[in-house]
């Protein structure tokens, strides 16, 4: 029987994100990046779930939740 893996990931909730960039700053793997100015985008590859971007959000866009590995 296989056992499906979940880890913690940050999702941003592109349609409110302001792209301050807050969250860029704070995030100590780099996972995080402002696209075209827009909206912020998470790497899954390299999010390791701590929740320091979506504490330091202005707009409260960031959520951590569980993710299939």
């Amino acid at each position: 029987m296989t056992s499906i893996q979940k880890k913690r990931k940050a999702f941003v909730e592109a349609s409110y994100c302001v792209a301050c960039g807050c969250c860029v700053k704070v995030c100590p793997l780099g996972a995080i990046q402002i696209i075209d100015g827009i909206t912020a985008q998470v790497s899954m590859e390299k999010c390791v779930g701590c929740g320091k971007c979506a504490k330091e959000c202005p707009a409260s866009v960031i959520e951590i939740r569980e993710a299939e590995a």
